[in-house]
């Protein structure tokens, strides 16, 4: 059997294939090892993800946030060996999952517009060139948590208009204090301030809230895909749920830097799982 799972900040998603082709979908929290230990991730996934496959496992291939090289992976891979101590176990990128997800053998750039944000240079095998994302305090441009952070910002400092500040206060009822303690003192600020972008989008009518969204997937383009080499000439695609949900206003944001069709996907797993497949 063969396990393939992409993960992200707030959340992983798993495909268990069996052998005569069956799937099985499984959902278990983020795993990010910037955040993340081996111990920790071998306890949760004892718990939470062997009792849904059994212990028949003899492939895993593992894309996840964070994975930034090999020590990253190490720590996975180790936890899930221990879980799994017959199965060839493969770490890789979130990034090299979107582009093979979304593209395949082919190249393109592959774009995560999630709680966090990447992009990368793909040849339809492996990454060739990106731009680091730096996270959400020095980069992370276009992800839910940066929009969060602004539109917190824009909240508490009276820039957001009347309107939207009472329904923000309604929704959230969050005083300053609270929003400072969760944001500089507490664990996965990145997950606490995305959760404000649904906000966003159920007021999308409004062009505050357009204009915001815009300004904030022009950023992403600037810093990020226009800085690939001649990224005019290969297809683009987008992963995740602020690219899907704001899908209108990333299409004009694509076409204002000279692309005429974008691909977008609300999750890579079932990209991955054609993927795996062809491999078969």
């Amino acid at each position: 059997m063969r396990l393939i799972a992409d993960s992200g900040s707030t959340k992983t998603s798993w495909k268990l294939i069996g052998n005569s082709g069956q799937v099985k979908n499984i959902k278990t929290p983020g795993i990010n090892p910037f955040f993340r230990t081996e111990e920790d991730i071998f306890q949760e996934l004892s718990q939470l993800l062997l009792p849904e496959t059994g212990s028949g496992i003899q492939e895993i291939y593992f894309y996840g946030a964070g994975i930034i090289n090999a020590e990253k992976g190490d720590i996975i891979r180790r936890a899930l060996n221990r879980i799994y101590p017959e199965a060839t176990v493969e770490t890789h990128s979130d990034v090299l999952g979107a582009a093979r997800a979304l593209f395949g053998n082919q190249p393109g750039i592959a774009c995560i517009l999630g709680t966090g944000s990447n992009v990368c240079l793909y040849d339809g095998e492996k990454i060739t060139g990106g731009v680091s994302p730096l996270g959400f305090i020095l980069g992370d441009e276009g992800s839910g948590a940066v929009m969060g952070r602004k539109l917190l910002g824009d909240y508490f400092k009276e820039m957001m208009p009347i309107r939207l500040r009472e329904e923000f206060a309604k929704r959230f009822n969050l005083t300053r204090e609270e929003a400072l303690n969760r944001v500089y003192r507490t664990e996965k600020p990145n997950q606490f301030l995305a959760q404000f972008v649904p906000f966003l989008s159920e007021n999308a009518n409004s062009a505050y809230c357009q204009e915001f969204v815009q300004h904030n997937f022009m950023e992403f383009f600037e810093r990020n895909v226009s800085k690939l080499p001649d990224y005019t000439k290969y297809p683009i695609g987008f992963i995740g749920s602020v690219a899907f949900y704001f899908s209108q206003i990333l299409n004009n944001t694509a076409s204002y830097f000279g692309y005429e069709e974008i691909t977008i996907l609300k999750d890579p797993i079932d990209g991955l799982e054609m993927y795996y497949k062809t491999k078969i």
